[in-house]
């Protein structure tokens, strides 16, 4: 399997990929017109055209067959063209000494501090290859294209993990938050945020801090819960050094999680190799290994063994880089560490091998 940037030819294996999904929620729109121009500016944006501010890299994860199992994406800085609104959970303290009261209150203040910083997104995979580690693969994969180019990006990455939702996809964060100020349904609301138009909340939401005492009791337990679908992710990126630092989406209430560049394992970690090409043996570790390119960057995961300073891989890891014996790469042990058990992510989680994020 490969990662390699998305083409505007991609666009029925994409469409395909996503047929049944509801991918408005992690701005990866269904409908073919929509789609077609985000690929477009994808491949303007690997080809260096576009600045930072609009850069939108969207990759595709497929097989031997050269079949499109999974898609995932970069934004290189958001909030620069339309405004990004998070709120950040606080505490306001109320003190009555004369009646002996002395109480803290769980606050959201609107702010758009991660401005400027880089964002994960469109993570999906076909539900097929959620299994051994395919899902790394593509969401690591991102992390290694950073590690490379560090210049495109800003000094953090973010990521906004998908927020609690009942049984007929309601949110109760919203229901009992922003439905007031806005006056339309959550599915309605994250459509139009999905699809750039954004200053209708600046326009209408309150700019004072909002106590969350005074929304319902669902909505107060969803404030930082992800939702269930999202736990392979979260720990995958739980796993490279992201954490959840107090922000989360106005809309469903959910946790973004964050990281500095320069700590994230796989950039910290990685190195670059000369490539040998032979035999690694059994036992030899798994890898994650770019080829070091930008518009035709490919990245895959497969066994390989330091040998006097270089990286050895078989002769089909090699041909899948497109890379040939003594050319540089980009390399990282695929895992750190042994597997993280279920439910070991830091954030409450039903267990579900679906990467939504």
């Amino acid at each position: 399997m490969i990662v390699r940037p998305i083409r505007v030819t991609d666009l029925p294996g994409v469409l395909a990929l996503l047929e049944g999904s509801c991918r408005e929620l992690n701005n990866l729109s269904t409908d073919p017109e929509r789609l077609a121009h985000r690929l477009r500016w994808a491949q303007r944006t690997f080809a260096s055209r576009v600045e930072r501010a609009d850069a939108d890299y969207l990759f595709v994860l497929e097989d031997d067959d050269q079949q499109i199992i999974g898609i995932c994406g970069l934004s290189g800085a958001i909030g620069l063209r339309e405004p990004c609104y998070n709120y950040r959970v606080g505490i306001t303290r109320g003190r009555a000494p004369g009646l002996g009261i002395d109480k803290e209150i769980p606050t959201l203040f609107l702010c758009n501090e991660m401005t400027g910083q880089s964002q994960l997104c469109s993570l999906f995979l076909r539900r097929d290859q959620r299994q051994g580690y395919t899902g790394r693969l593509l969401s690591t994969a991102r992390l290694l294209f950073v590690a490379e180019h560090p210049t495109l990006f800003g000094d953090k990455l973010v990521a906004e993990l998908r927020g609690q939702l009942d049984s007929q996809g309601c949110s109760p964060f919203w229901d009992s938050l922003g439905r007031h100020f806005f006056k339309m349904d959550f599915q309605q609301a994250n459509r139009l945020s999905s699809h750039g138009s954004k200053s209708f909340i600046a326009e209408l939401m309150p700019r004072q801090p909002l106590y969350t005492c005074l929304l319902s009791p669902q909505a107060q337990a969803a404030i930082g819960q992800a939702h269930q679908s999202t736990e392979q992710a979260v720990n995958i990126l739980r796993d490279e050094g992201f954490s959840h630092q107090g922000c989360i989406d106005i809309f469903d209430g959910g946790p973004l999680i964050e990281a500095e560049v320069a700590k994230i394992r796989s950039v910290r970690e990685s190195q670059t190799l000369p490539l040998l090409v032979g035999r690694p043996d059994e036992q030899a570790p798994v890898w994650l290994i770019h080829n070091r390119r930008l518009e035709n960057c490919r990245i895959t995961a497969a066994p390989g063994r330091l040998v006097s300073g270089c990286l050895l891989v078989d002769r089909l890891t090699a041909k899948r880089l497109q890379l040939q014996p003594g050319d540089s790469v980009r390399a990282v042990p695929l895992l750190a560490c042994p597997a993280r058990p279920q439910g070991q992510s830091g954030i409450a989680l039903a267990p579900d091998a679906a990467l939504p994020l």
